[in-house]
């Protein structure tokens, strides 16, 4: 693929995750949105089932939503559907720690509290100023990640 075309084509699955995110969307809900239709995933279902899991998953501060929702769209790709698969489930494991891994390169975790805590105040996400703060950052950075992980997956 031209390199032109594939940036072009990456900023359109970035700039598509922070359109739903502005929105009003969950950070989990914007990349799974921003990545169903390649894989014929209707949107109402990709909205009900990454609906619970921003905030750090339902707002406990756990693992970044955006994480999350990246690992939701990885399992359509790469995901299991025969138990006794354990290649194809370890292999899934290993795109989801990469992922992971690639995230916490750039922010140094993947921890929505921890996330918060080092970019913003409490005032701000009391006021909910963290969206523009940090939030956006990770979802494009996320989106990024993602959308070369899947482009690798491709091409294997």
């Amino acid at each position: 693929m031209c390199l032109f075309f594939y940036t072009m084509q990456k900023q359109k699955a970035i700039d598509k995750a922070l359109a739903f995110f502005d929105e009003g969307y969950a950070c989990s809900q914007s990349i799974v949105l921003a990545f169903a239709p390649q894989f014929n995933l209707d949107e109402n279902t990709a909205k009900l089932i990454s609906s619970t899991f921003g905030g750090g998953m339902g707002r406990l501060r756990q693992k970044c939503g955006a994480v999350t929702g990246s690992f939701m769209i990885l399992g359509l790709k790469y995901g299991n559907t025969n138990p006794k698969d354990m290649d194809t489930k370890l292999l899934s494991y290993k795109k989801v720690r990469e992922l992971n891994q690639k995230v916490e390169e750039i922010f140094d975790t993947s921890n929505c509290f921890e996330l918060l805590k080092k970019h913003a105040t409490e005032a701000d996400v009391t006021e909910r100023k963290h969206h523009k703060i940090i939030c956006r950052k990770v979802i494009a950075e996320t989106a990024g990640i993602l959308y070369n992980m899947l482009d690798e997956i491709k091409n294997d």
